[in-house]
């Protein structure tokens, strides 16, 4: 079976668009619904076509209910002052202010030039937040790679549509700059975790147990990222 091919399923509203995924380090079949409707099961090495599409009809309700939740969301908000944003794990408020007649926009203790007070604010206001994600991200990268005592090569901030962070073979760290709208205590676990893969480059029960040892608290970070990642857009 290759590692990557698409089907469409028939549904009462329609085909489903599904993609199958391979992973080298999936121990179990996963699944998530994209914000577009579209499926994406990843399989661990061993699983065969058969088992995918066996997968698929098991969870067929749950995919129709998460499409149906997809279909609901508002998408292409206009980000506008009274907008909400989430930065560092706190509700903001985007406010228009002005500054020597010039305009900018302001949330937290944050502050953003725009060239015109009309505009929508989203494209300014994450741009900043990722200037921000790679001036703070990475040096925290190197302090718990020190309290750890766990080497690592170099850190990415990437602009990530489906992970909160990865690492790689070659020692390289990638964070998603939307980790900057997580508390601190988060996104640092999202960073152990990932450094966790420098010993381990699995989820066995011996990575977890890493895991659990540089943060004894990963459960509950677990569950923000879970509960928050649809609303950064992830």
């Amino acid at each position: 079976m290759r590692s990557e091919f698409s089907v469409n399923l028939d549904s009462g509203t329609g085909a489903i668009p599904v993609l199958f995924r391979r992973h080298p380090r999936a121990r179990h079949f996963k699944l998530r619904v994209d914000p577009d409707g579209r499926v994406i099961v990843t399989l661990p090495r061993g699983g065969s076509q058969a088992e995918a599409l066996g997968f698929i009809e098991k969870h067929r309700s749950w995919i129709e209910s998460e499409r149906r939740e997809r279909r609901a969301e508002p998408h292409g908000q206009v980000w506008r002052p009274g907008f909400e944003i989430l930065f560092r794990g706190e509700q903001s408020v985007l406010t228009l202010e002005r500054f020597h007649a010039r305009p900018f926009v302001r949330f937290g203790d944050q502050r953003v030039a725009i060239a015109d007070p009309d505009m929508d604010f989203k494209r300014p206001v994450c741009e900043h937040l990722r200037r921000l994600a790679r001036q703070e991200l990475p040096g925290r990268v190197v302090e718990l790679s020190n309290r750890l005592g766990v080497s690592h090569a170099r850190t990415s901030v990437r602009d990530q549509s489906t992970r909160w962070g990865s690492c790689s073979q070659a020692g390289t760290i990638s964070l998603n700059w939307r980790l900057i709208q997580a508390p601190s205590e988060v996104s640092d676990y999202v960073i152990m975790h990932e450094l966790m893969h420098r010993i381990e480059m699995n989820h066995s029960n011996r990575f977890w147990n890493l895991v659990a040892e540089a943060c004894p608290e990963y459960r509950t970070y677990e569950d923000w990222l879970k509960e928050h990642a649809r609303k950064v857009g992830l």
